[in-house]
């Protein structure tokens, strides 16, 4: 059986048309197809760039071709054999791969609201109630602690005595350390100064490992802490990024790393 030539043309035209349609561009015999189009429309949607539309279609058309044809270029030159890209690409190539893996497993095993809101209670029990207002002067040994509390006592300002103060952070500040919870603090600086009235300091010096402080509570007050709703994006994040650091862990005990 023969076509005749009209005939055949338009059984070639049937078969062309589609497999053009796949294609946004041909650039030097290299297929530029839609679905690449399509997946940049959709990413810069995502992100609230701008809406889908024939002019955002085609600048990305432009674009890919533009960068289709710099491919073409960089490839003839060698530089697809180059072992400096070939390392960048493999690290890229594991990135897109690991990323793919998150996004599963994040979305197999997401953060639960009751995860949340028991992270958050424990945040809240933690950090306490009220926040304190706190000044401290370092010193380097025991007895120049001693020396300054006793200054102190004999009717001294604190704020004059920080200026010798080891922190030099807060020594200019008259030691100060602006209002904080007890949980921003080493326990043993803590526990010493929120057992302290408005106004008083420390007895005796307090030892850390960054030496003997010296500790006054300026003021005290009701801690302004967040609603749960404020931050619950955060903790989300927070424990999903746990999730992924126990996975990995687990990964990490399974394998055979010689």
């Amino acid at each position: 059986m023969t076509f005749k030539p009209a005939k055949l043309l338009i059984a070639l035209l049937v078969v062309a048309v589609p497999a053009f349609a796949q294609n946004v561009a041909v650039v030097n015999g290299k297929a530029i197809p839609t679905s690449r189009v399509d997946a940049v429309v959709k990413q810069v949607v995502a992100q609230g760039q701008q809406p889908d539309s024939p002019q955002l279609r085609d600048l990305i058309k432009k674009d890919l071709i533009g960068r289709e044809v710099m491919m073409q270029e960089a490839e003839k030159q060698g530089f697809g054999k180059n072992a400096d890209v070939k390392a960048a690409l493999e690290n890229a190539r594991q990135a897109i791969i690991i990323n793919a893996l998150v996004a599963d497993y994040v979305k197999k095993n997401p953060v639960s609201d009751a995860d949340i809101k028991a992270e958050y209670d424990r945040f809240v029990a933690q950090a306490g109630d009220k926040e304190y207002h706190v000044r401290h002067i370092l010193l380097g040994t025991e007895a120049e602690a001693n020396d300054v509390i006793a200054k102190i006592k004999g009717g001294a300002k604190f704020e004059d005595l920080a200026k010798q103060s080891k922190d030099t952070g807060s020594a200019a500040n008259g030691g100060d350390l602006d209002w904080a919870s007890p949980s921003s603090f080493p326990p043993v600086f803590a526990q010493a100064f929120t057992a302290l009235q408005k106004g008083q300091v420390t007895e005796k010096p307090v030892q850390t490992p960054n030496g003997f402080h010296v500790i006054k509570v300026d003021d005290v007050r009701q801690a302004k802490l967040p609603t749960l709703e404020e931050v619950k994006p955060q903790v989300a994040e927070a424990l999903t990024q746990k999730k992924l650091q126990a996975f990995q862990e687990e990964l990490v005990k399974k394998a055979k790393v010689q």
